[in-house]
């Protein structure tokens, strides 16, 4: 039978690691997780959420999907929003995506890549609105590559923000920030691409609830 005996001498090494630093730490992690932040980033390999931000285990509820998409068919992603907001009471939601990702090119080549082209249709649908844009103001195939990984983001910010459960916790006056990021994997770096949701009046009339 493969074990995969490496990974788990690898944890027993961190997990010792950890305790010598902070004797208490996983008795104080096994109590209760009550992050503040809910991660919604690409699969990628490269881009491991905690890691990057330099938090520790506990201190984020994550998410990771193909090129960091929120689907409103996808109920496994609206039941980490739902349980995030209205259980973990996060107040903030972070988006991040990264240049460069495989997710986002494969919309933006419209190559046949199998099961994966019904994933991506939402960014082939972003790309499509917006590839006057891009073809305008990019040059090369790197730069409007970065470009829709910016758009993609942008476009996750409004899918969240339009969901009942984020209309209706700013409704009650809750403190929940929606944020856009994108990361770097070439410098490891982050960055806030200033696009963010806060209340209800930010979004287009089209999108928001009546819940009277």
């Amino acid at each position: 039978m493969k074990t995969l005996s490496k990974l788990f001498e690898n944890n027993k090494k961190w997990a010792q690691s950890v305790e010598n630093q902070d004797p208490d730490f996983f008795k104080r992690l096994s109590k209760q997780q009550k992050p503040k932040y809910l991660w919604i980033g690409c699969a990628d390999s490269r881009v491991p959420a905690t890691q990057i931000c330099g938090l520790d285990p506990g201190e984020m509820f994550v998410h990771r999907n193909i090129a960091n998409l929120v689907s409103y068919r996808d109920l496994n992603c609206l039941s980490v929003i739902d349980y995030a907001v209205n259980y973990l009471k996060v107040t903030d939601i972070i988006v991040c995506g990264h240049y460069g990702c495989g997710g986002v090119e494969g919309a933006l080549n419209q190559k046949d890549l199998g099961l994966i082209n019904y994933w991506i249709q939402d960014i082939a649908e972003t790309y499509e609105k917006n590839h006057t844009h891009i073809n305008e103001k990019c040059t090369g195939h790197g730069e409007q590559l970065n470009r829709l990984c910016e758009l993609n983001v942008e476009k996750q910010i409004e899918n969240i923000s339009a969901l009942p459960v984020v209309q209706k916790a700013w409704k009650a006056g809750r403190d929940l920030t929606i944020h856009g990021w994108i990361y770097s994997i070439e410098d490891g770096l982050l960055k806030d691409l200033g696009h963010q949701m806060q209340k209800i009046e930010q979004l287009p009339k089209a999108l928001q609830l009546d819940f009277d």
